[in-house]
């Protein structure tokens, strides 16, 4: 394969997508982490126990410097995304913040070549120190990220939930396609 090709998974809390990310990565293949827990773990070392919460648009500013970078700093080849860009104002329609237009400019400048989106998996959702949302609000999450997503002309395409091989398969299959 000549060039890059960014290939990008979205998904609400507790979809099962990090837990992919884990799997691509275990085959060898160049995965960009999430980066929002890195950022809530740094605040929490500064004694802000929820950046999300408390500066929300900190938080943002933040994810978007942090996922712009990981863009930049793509190789060669196959390159995995957990979460994009488009995710930061996204989530601002979730949590009613304002969207600056820097960060709509951002995800018109940094296009991902497939986008792929892992559907809420009641089954597996888990909170923790850094998940606090419930299910339903997971749920509203996932609706709000297709369709932001959509707004830029991506079509993500669905992972089924399965087993993390099947996953894997379904979405090696789409990429080679």
């Amino acid at each position: 394969m000549k060039g890059i090709k960014r290939i990008l998974l979205i998904g609400g809390p507790g979809s099962g997508k990090t837990t992919l990310i884990k799997y691509i990565e275990s085959q060898g293949l160049l995965v960009h982490h999430e980066i929002s827990r890195e950022v809530i773990k740094e605040a929490q070392e500064k004694g802000i126990d929820q950046l999300f919460l408390t500066d929300p648009m900190a938080f943002s500013n933040n994810l978007l410097a942090g996922r712009i970078a990981q863009f930049k700093n793509a190789i060669n080849g196959l390159n995995f995304y957990d979460r994009g860009i488009p995710d930061v104002p996204a989530y601002h329609l979730f949590t009613g913040d304002p969207i600056p237009a820097e960060y709509i400019t951002a995800c018109q400048e940094h296009e991902y070549d497939m986008v792929f989106y892992l559907p809420p998996w009641k089954e597996i959702y888990e909170s923790d120190n850094e998940r606090y949302e419930t299910f339903e609000q997971a749920v509203q999450i996932s609706d709000i990220l297709i369709n932001y997503y959509r707004k830029f002309n991506y079509n993500p395409i669905e992972i089924p939930v399965g087993a993390i091989e099947e996953r894997f398969t379904f979405l090696n299959n789409q990429i080679k396609d």
